[in-house]
Parts: C-alpha cells; sequence; structure tokens
C-alpha cells in the first residue's frame, strides 16, 4: 500500500473536520489547522525515534503495525539489506580464507599490496624467502626490499613484467618476481625460487663453452691430417678418394658446430661493447663474403633507404646478418632472388630478408629460434646447417633490444625482419 495516500487522506479528512467545527462553532481555522499539524509532527517523530533506535540496537522485532506507518516498512527494507549484505560478506570471507589457506601451503611467496604499496598480508613463504616478519603487516614493502631494480619495479607495476633479484635473506637464492592487479587498488606480488634453473642454466652454459673449447683442438689436428691426405701426390682409389671428401665435410661441419656454439656461450656471457655501425656498408660486406665467384649474375639485391648509423655491435651484427642471408640464399632455388632492405618507418629500423625459397609451416614458426630444432622439410645433407643459427640471430636482437618478425608461407618463401627500436 502507497502509505503517503494514507496520510493525506488522513490530514484531508481532519482538514474537512477543521472546517465543520469552525463552521458550527466559529472557532479560528488556524489554531484547529495548527494543533493537527503539531499533533502529525509528534506522531512522525515518535516513529522516527523508534525507527533509529531499533537501527541502533539491531533489533530486527517490528516497532509498528506496517498498516498504520510507512516508517516500519522502511524497517523490513533495512532489515532484509542488511541481512543479504551480512550473507555476502560471510561468503567473501570464507573465500578469502580458503585463499589465505591454500596460498599459505604454496612454495612461492606471495604479497597482497595497497594502494600505496603498504603490506596487508602475506604467505608464510614470504617469511623465509623474503625475510618478512608478522610485525611487517602494515609496513610499506620498499622500506623492507630497497634494491634500485626492485623499486623501480613496484613504481612501475607493469603486468607482464618480470624482475630477477637475489632472495634479500639468501644470497644463494634468485627470486623471479612478477606483480598483478587484485581486485580494487590492491596488487598481488609473487616471487618464485629459480635457483634450480639458474643452476642449470650455468651448468648447461658451462658444458656448451667447456666442450666447444675441447673439440676445436682434435677437429684442428684432424682436418690438418685430412688436407694433407688430400693434397698427397699418390692416386687414391675411389672409394678412399669419397671417404676423404665425406670425412672432410664433416669435420667442417663439426667446425662451425663449434664455432657456433661458442659464439652462443659468448652472447649469453660477454658484455656488448657498441658503436655507431654504417648497416648499407656492412650488407654490402656481407654481399661480396656470400656471393659465389664463378657466377657472374648475383643473386642477393640489396636496397637501402636510410644513411642513419645504428648503435650496436659489429661483430655480432655481422654475424646475425649473415646467418639470415646465407639461409635464404641457402635454401632458395638457385636461380632466384634474394632481397635485403635496409629502412626506416616512423619509429623503427628495419632490415628484412625477403626469398622464395621452400618457406616454414605455421607450426615450425613458434620454434625456429630454438637451439638445434629443425623444421619439418626434408633436405640434402650438404644443405642441413647447424641449427643454431636462427639461435644465433635470436641472441643478438635481443642484445640490441630488438626482435625478429618471421612471416612465411610453404613454397612460396620467407621474410625475416630484424626491427630495431630507435626511441629506446
Amino acid at each position: 500500500m502507497l502509505f503517503w495516500i494514507k496520510d493525506c487522506f488522513i490530514l484531508s479528512f481532519a482538514s474537512s473536520c477543521a472546517f465543520g467545527v469552525q463552521y458550527l462553532t466559529g472557532q479560528y481555522l488556524q489554531e484547529i489547522f495548527l494543533f493537527i499539524a503539531v499533533s502529525y509532527s509528534l506522531k512522525l517523530i515518535l516513529q522516527i525515534t523508534q525507527l533509529e533506535r531499533s537501527l541502533r540496537t539491531d533489533n530486527n522485532k517490528k516497532i509498528i503495525d506496517p498498516k498504520n506507518s510507512i516508517w516500519d516498512e522502511i524497517q523490513q527494507h533495512i532489515f532484509h539489506a542488511n541481512k543479504a549484505s551480512k550473507k555476502r560478506q560471510k561468503k567473501l570471507i570464507r573465500i578469502i580464507k580458503k585463499f589465505r589457506k591454500s596460498t599459505a601451503a604454496l612454495p612461492d611467496a606471495v604479497v597482497v599490496l595497497g594502494k600505496n604499496n603498504e603490506i596487508d598480508w602475506f604467505n608464510n613463504a614470504a617469511k623465509s624467502i623474503l625475510g618478512f616478519k608478522k610485525k611487517d603487516k602494515g609496513q610499506y614493502i620498499l622500506n623492507l626490499i630497497h634494491t634500485p631494480e626492485f623499486i623501480n619495479f613496484i613504481q612501475e607495476k607493469k603486468v607482464d613484467a618480470v624482475l630477477n633479484i637475489t632472495s634479500p635473506t639468501e644470497p644463494n637464492i634468485t627470486l623471479e618476481i612478477k606483480i598483478a592487479a587484485y581486485g580494487k587498488n590492491s596488487y598481488l606480488l609473487v616471487a618464485h625460487d629459480i635457483s634450480y634453473l639458474k643452476n642449470i642454466e650455468r651448468m648447461r652454459k658451462d658444458f656448451v663453452d667447456n666442450i666447444s673449447h675441447e673439440l676445436r683442438t682434435p677437429l684442428t689436428v684432424l682436418k690438418g691430417y685430412l688436407e694433407t691426405l688430400a693434397e698427397m701426390p699418390e692416386e687414391h682409389s675411389p672409394l678412399l678418394n669419397h671417404s676423404l671428401q665425406q670425412m672432410k665435410a664433416q669435420s667442417d661441419r663439426m667446425q662451425y658446430l663449434t664455432d657456433d656454439l661458442l659464439l652462443l656461450a659468448n652472447l649469453e656471457t660477454e658484455k656488448s661493447e657498441q658503436s655507431n655501425i654504417n648497416i648499407p656498408v656492412l650488407l654490402e660486406q656481407i654481399r661480396q663474403e656470400s656471393s659465389e665467384p664463378n657466377k657472374k649474375k648475383q643473386r642477393l639485391e640489396l636496397i637501402s633507404n636510410c644513411n642513419q648509423p645504428l648503435l650496436g655491435n659489429l661483430k655480432e651484427l655481422h654475424s646475425a646478418f649473415s646467418n639470415l642471408i646465407i639461409n635464404a640464399l641457402k635454401y632458395s632455388p638457385k636461380d632466384s632472388l634474394v632481397k635485403v632492405r635496409w629502412y626506416k618507418d616512423k619509429h623503427n629500423l628495419i632490415l628484412d630478408v625477403i626469398d622464395k625459397g621452400e618457406g616454414i609451416s605455421q607450426a615450425d614458426l613458434p620454434r625456429i629460434t630454438e637451439r638445434f630444432y629443425r623444421a619439418n622439410v626434408k633436405r640434402t645433407q650438404e644443405a642441413r646447417g647447424t641449427g643454431l643459427g636462427l639461435a644465433i640471430v635470436k641472441h643478438v636482437l635481443v642484445r640490441h633490444n630488438a626482435q625478429l618478425n618471421i612471416s612465411s608461407q610453404l613454397g612460396k618463401g620467407s621474410t625475416f625482419s630484424c626491427v630495431f627500436d630507435t626511441e629506446n
């Protein structure tokens, strides 16, 4: 029922009675209306007081019969809203407890940060990995971990960013830290112990470096004797000649493999000395090195629309670009043209190597830059490489804050693009 209609009806009835009383008795109308207004106001004040007392004491019992007042109806609406709110609150509390119980058992450190980077909560692993204590709740995390890299990481709060730092409690532990938005004005920081992976990676690098160095000496001796046998004046049997050729080809391949392994090891460990490089001059040098002396027709077309120098390491860029160009020449038809373009767009310097070779399947593209990965294409023994060329290209570009984009279609060719961001 609309209670205001009922109240208006009561006031109208009272006013009509007041007019009747005035007509019969001659009393002043103002005094009668004042009496009615004061009486009704007192009634409202009494009902509001009862409603306020009920809300203050959280009394869920009815105060007034809802048939007689709108205030009890308001109280009932408030009661049902509070009941639903408490139900949702209990549900959220259960979810939070379940979340904290599950994260407490995680081996990774989990920290909930507030709007101003204050610590709202952390699990047990954060105590051992990050060195947090119970009293640290409410503290600003930058007061507890104050290395420059971590400060920049927390202030930027990039979603996909990853930070590797040494644990504040254990110098031998390396942590991988990620951060993500968590609720409103809150953030979830996760620190993962990657010391085991780092140790494996270090062991792998040491193994590759050591084995590469150890192979160089016996390979040099083996190749020397093979060259001596091949140059001897005595005539050899066809079988021996074939055997010597195969042995030389395989020793050359092993030499390329050890050289590439050493180059990769150096790319991962050594610092890069950079200078301004004239890329068109470098590309011309690579063309002369890769051209076949007996062929009159050049298969390599250089297109340069930019003379802006590139800040980088000459030796590394020479290795990366020559790998791309030699691969394009090797895996495309002998009479086809390979285009190399060096140009600048709005923000980047770009090198494109375009061939019309066998192409790469879409299934192989995501893994083509992995070490020793070979696309599922049948090739002759002469066309097979070491499987490290594109891995070297990728490492060189990473060291130059650049990226490698590959587009390819089977049977139609490929385009390898080295994109250098000039704004960094």
